[in-house]
């Protein structure tokens, strides 16, 4: 078990793109409490709501990063624009020196647009078409306008979010693409990226307990536990903190070059940095899944 320092990651910057609510904001504010500088982006923010209409915005959560001990700096942003990416970035590095340290790339809001019922063939092909346009591209011109900043410095580490970290068909075919290209979005720049001293990862969480999947099941962070009376799965769901918290040790590895490629879970990276849940367990999703749902369901699969 790796231990680090209470603030490790003062000084740094970073930029979670996507950080509005669910994994993203979990991110961004463990990595504040880590003592980072973090650029909160996403669409819904005071000039109004995403298509989403949810009401988290990045204000919120920036609040929350400094709250914690680091600072956030809302800046709203469509990721899928480059001209507005291209600003972003310009106004990071005018800001920080050209300094950017940690790349978070968590966009997706593709859960309205996915199907769950139906095959290729019969889904709507504009639907499934602006998932990947959400899920994958803004992720590609994220990086394309902030890697450079990363490269001049020759150190930094960027993040893939995706959902599993395995070849496993995650039950429909759109969702089952961008999953899956995020990975190789981690593997290919981690390529691109390793001459220059620079890591990239993708990282998933096990069954997260976002802000909607708590209303889904009718309960709040408080009463949580009283989901799983509808989905005993639910028992064993982790908080986007603590998604965050794997991001933030990994952030603070001094030998993340080491990692740099893989496909990495919050189940495997608790073992080895010792960080625990809100509430101070360490949810295992892995082992859940071994021992109650590969029966029905087959293995999870193995690491990338």
């Amino acid at each position: 078990m790796k231990t680090a320092d209470a603030r490790p990651l003062a000084g740094k910057v970073a930029l979670v793109a996507g950080g509005t609510r669910g994994g993203g904001r979990g991110i961004a504010v463990e990595l504040g409490a880590a003592g980072a500088t973090v650029y909160v982006t996403g669409r819904s923010g005071a000039g109004g709501r995403s298509d989403l209409d949810r009401p988290e915005t990045i204000e919120q959560t920036a609040e929350q990063v400094t709250a914690a001990g680091g600072l956030g700096i809302p800046v709203r942003t469509d990721h899928s624009s480059p001209d507005e990416v291209r600003v972003l970035v310009d106004r990071i590095a005018a800001e920080q020196d050209g300094r950017l340290d940690i790349l978070v790339n968590s966009v997706w809001g593709g859960d309205p647009l996915t199907d769950w019922e139906h095959p290729l063939w019969e889904q709507d092909l504009e639907t499934g078409l602006r998932l990947l346009r959400q899920a994958v591209e803004t992720h590609v011109i994220t990086s394309r306008f902030a890697l450079p900043l990363m490269v001049a410095r020759k150190s930094g580490l960027v993040v893939e979010v995706t959902d599993g970290n395995t070849a496993r068909y995650r039950g429909t075919f759109f969702y089952d693409l961008a999953k899956s290209a995020v990975i190789r979005l981690a593997v290919a720049q981690a390529a691109e990226l390793r001459p220059h001293g620079v890591a990239a990862v993708s990282v998933t969480p096990g069954f997260l307990r976002s802000e909607a999947l708590l209303e889904h099941f009718g309960v709040t962070e408080a009463n949580w536990r009283d989901g799983a009376a509808q989905d005993p799965n639910f028992a064993h769901s982790e908080t986007p903190a603590y998604l965050g918290r794997a991001v933030a040790a990994l952030a603070a590895d001094p030998d993340v070059m080491a990692k740099s490629g893989r496909a990495l879970a919050t189940w495997g990276l608790y073992r080895e940095y010792g960080f625990t849940d809100a509430d101070g367990t360490q949810p295992d999703f892995a082992a859940h899944w071994a021992e109650n749902l590969e029966a029905e369901y087959g293995p999870l699969g193995d690491p990338l």
